[in-house]
């Protein structure tokens, strides 16, 4: 068996890939079409189901049906994209996914799925008309798949005639197990003529050989050494003692198929949106959170609204509200002075609560470990700060010094600070944020200085406590004193229910905000506005109405608070004047106050340990929401500097540039003004411009080199000739500046 099949894809281009090992179709092709997209998408798909049944082992019977389901599934993803993907296209298919080539892929698929089970039906040692009619069946997969590639132009010559080959092999195949099935039912002349018909089919499938594996021919040749064997013996069998009439092959009765394989369409291309969603076996789609960017921009927006307004406007005010409690409680000296006087021996119920509540979260540990893993996502913050900040620093550096070494005159473009005024603006926003929360760590850690003794007392043991809470002798409770305390108890229990109220409230509330996703309600808003407004671009400032109407969901939070204020206002009261009569029935009794004092120290610094807790669970918080800010800080610094520099050296090119040619201009006007200069002199001295004494000419005159002796008497004739006549003679030579020429009259 051998993948048929594959295909190459890159972006919306596609290679077909329809041919034996190396061979491809070197054409290629590509469309402006989703419905392309998925067409060779799943035509990956089946391609990867052949190679996934090609890796299987098919030496054991579980790895032949794995082969087997894998090849039904790559016949089931062809025929699905060939009876609906491809029809929906509404395009030309490419000549590889016609319905031949796609009827031909189909086909070969069904005919390796069948030859699995043709495979294990050997190897288990059914019975041979068992295996004689799953081997036909194999036998007519492979001549459909063979005659429908004839009709294709995708499919080459050498799949066909492997298709051809794998037909007739298996034609043989079934022949000769129908053959032996006739020995055995003593049917001798049908034997002998299906052990002729199985070696003509060897015969025609040998003469494909060459486009079969070396595996694949040599179960032909040794399937035909043994129909050949078979045959001998059948033939002189039969001639020698049974003399049964050999049929015709036309008499021969037609092998029955055993259909085992049909094309299987995986659920996950047949039906892909039921496997999608929540409860989906695929899970939430890939994209279903992508929204437009208007729609981005005001979700964001939104979040940002809702966010502030539930910590600012319900959060905070009820943490404001807790805190006017404690500071009450605090300077009335509640709970210690009550816990004092009803329990003067051992821990009180309540103080013994907070100290298990101390210990069960690893109480300084705890603060410590909190405490430097803030600094160091502060210290990363910092840094990341201060190296977008050198880098401006930088620029801005090599900016003044190219202004002082070009001038300003040459140099034009902008300081760096107004260039990129948001930029800079940034530097002392950020550097705001680190010293406002610098203060706030420091302020923290003196917090934690002050009451480090009482949390690390309170992380430790019972005994530890007994020791430092002093005893005191039992109070004289008068029916008064026990009906104030009690009062007393009773509004002190109010508030804490109060407080353990709000702190619910406050989780149930950012539950609420955390669910509130708004996306697909700004998409309906969009929509909305897309209809009514055709012609306008989306912009998040239209989505204000559909803001204020979604933030009225908290508005009965923001009341609660009111209520809320309302309600501790008055338990305050009560405790006040609560408190303030038990004082009135216990006046000079102060048998509890070193207890009282005790007491409250260790609830004092229960509240500052949970305050601690909050204010580091925020700074944390600040400090990662910090570090976003810094890093797109820095990396906008980066890409400024970068294109600042690369401003800087392009300008000062074409300053150097200028320069040169000013220089070059210079030169040239000095070497012309010279030269005009040279030509003046001249033009003075040129008789022409008729001035000046007239030019010399130069004057003919003899050479002192004497002439050869046998015409130095005709030399001497000439020369006295032409000084006679004044007539200048090629023997004379030329001499010049000797004499002046000779004038108009013959006189020098």
């Amino acid at each position: 068996m051998v993948s048929c099949f594959g295909l190459q894809h890159t972006s919306s281009q596609y290679v077909p890939v329809i041919a034996p090992r190396t061979k491809t179709l070197t054409r290629t092709g590509s469309q402006d079409n989703i419905r392309f997209e998925l067409a060779n998408v799943l035509y990956n798909l089946a391609a990867m189901y052949s190679q996934i049944a090609l890796s299987s082992n098919r030496s054991t019977s579980d790895g032949l049906k794995t082969a087997c389901n894998h090849f039904c599934s790559a016949a089931g993803v062809i025929s699905h994209l060939k009876t609906v993907v491809i029809p929906d296209m509404r395009t030309s298919a490419p000549e590889d996914m016609d319905s031949m080539t796609m009827e031909a892929i189909e086909h070969l698929m069904l005919a390796q799925a069948q030859e699995c089970f043709w495979q294990k039906a050997v190897k288990d040692g059914l019975k041979d008309a068992s295996i004689a009619k799953l081997a036909a069946k194999v036998s007519d997969f492979y001549n459909d798949a063979s005659d429908f590639g004839i009709k294709s132009d995708a499919v080459s010559s050498e799949w066909i005639h492997h298709m051809n080959a794998k037909h007739h092999h298996f034609a043989a195949a079934a022949q000769y197990r129908a053959a032996c099935d006739c020995l055995e039912k003593r049917k001798y002349g049908e034997e002998v003529a299906r052990l002729q018909d199985s070696l003509t089919c060897a015969n025609e499938a040998l003469k494909e050989s060459r486009y079969v594996n070396k595996a694949v021919q040599a179960d032909l040749n040794g399937l035909k050494n043994k129909v050949q064997e078979d045959l001998k013996r059948a033939e002189k069998d039969n001639d020698m003692i049974y003399l049964i009439p050999v049929p015709s092959k036309s008499e021969l009765k037609t092998l029955d198929r055993a259909n085992m394989v049909a094309a299987k369409v995986p659920k996950e291309v047949e039906e892909p949106m039921n496997m999608l969603g929540e409860r989906g076996e695929l899970g939430r789609p890939l994209f279903v959170k992508l929204v437009p960017y208007s729609v981005h921009v005001a979700a964001s927006i939104y979040s940002d609204r809702r966010d502030r307004l539930v910590n600012e406007k319900v959060i905070q005010e009820l943490q404001v509200l807790d805190g006017r409690i404690h500071e009450l409680m605090n300077s009335l000296n509640l709970p210690g002075s009550l816990q004092a006087l009803e329990k003067p021996l051992g821990l009180p119920p309540g103080l013994a609560s907070h100290a298990e509540d101390i210990r069960q979260q690893n109480g300084i540990h705890r603060l410590h470990a909190a405490i430097s893993d803030t600094e160091k996502v502060k210290s990363s913050d910092q840094q990341t700060y201060r190296e977008g900040v050198d880098l401006l620093r930088a620029e801005a550096a090599e900016d003044e010094a190219a202004r002082k070494k070009f001038g300003t005159q040459t140099w034009t473009r902008l300081p760096s600070n107004q260039a990129m005024p948001k930029l800079y603006a940034q530097v002392t926003e950020i550097e705001g944020y680190l010293k406002q929360a610098g203060n706030s760590d420091k302020l923290v850690q003196r917090k934690l200085k002050e009451t480090e003794s009482l949390i690390r007392l309170l992380g430790g043991t019972d005994r530890d406590l007994e020791d430092f809470v002093p005893s005191s002798r039992r109070a004289t409770m008068t029916a008064k004193v026990e009906r104030d305390a009690n009062n007393l108890r009773s509004i002190l229990n109010d508030l804490s229910r109060m407080e353990i109220r709000r702190k619910r409230k406050i989780e149930a509330l950012r539950a609420k905000a955390k669910s509130d996703d708004v996306h697909h309600d700004l998409l309906q808003e969009a929509a909305r506005l897309e209809r009514e407004y055709p012609m306008q671009t989306i912009e998040a400032v239209q989505f204000e109405d559909f803001f204020d109407k979604r933030l009225r969901m908290y508005s009965a939070d923001q009341k609660d608070v009111q209520s809320e204020e309302a309600d501790q206002d008055e338990l305050l009261s009560r405790l006040q004047n609560a408190n303030e009569a038990l004082n009135t029935a216990r006046k000079g009794d102060s048998s509890t106050k070193e207890r009282e004092q005790a007491l409250q120290k260790l609830e004092n610094a229960y509240l500052t340990y949970k305050e601690i807790i909050g204010n580091l669970d925020t700074g944390r918080k600040f400090y990662n929401d910090l570090a976003a800010i810094a890093t797109r800080f820095r990396d906008e610094c980066r890409t400024f500097v970068y294109q600042r520099r690369a401003e800087a050296s392009q300008l000062e090119g074409d300053i150097s540039t200028s320069m040169a040619q000013m220089s070059l201009k210079s030169a040239n006007s000095v070497n012309l003004r010279h030269q005009k200069q040279q030509e003046t002199m001249q033009g003075r001295s040129d008789p022409r411009n008729g001035g000046g004494t007239p030019l010399v000419a130069p004057t003919p005159t003899r050479s002192n080199m004497g002439p050869p002796p046998p015409i130095a008497a005709a030399t001497a004739a000439a020369d006295t000739h032409a000084h006679a006549g004044g007539v200048w003679t090629p023997e004379m030579g030329i001499k010049f500046g000797g004499q002046g020429a000779p004038n108009a009259n013959g006189s020098r």
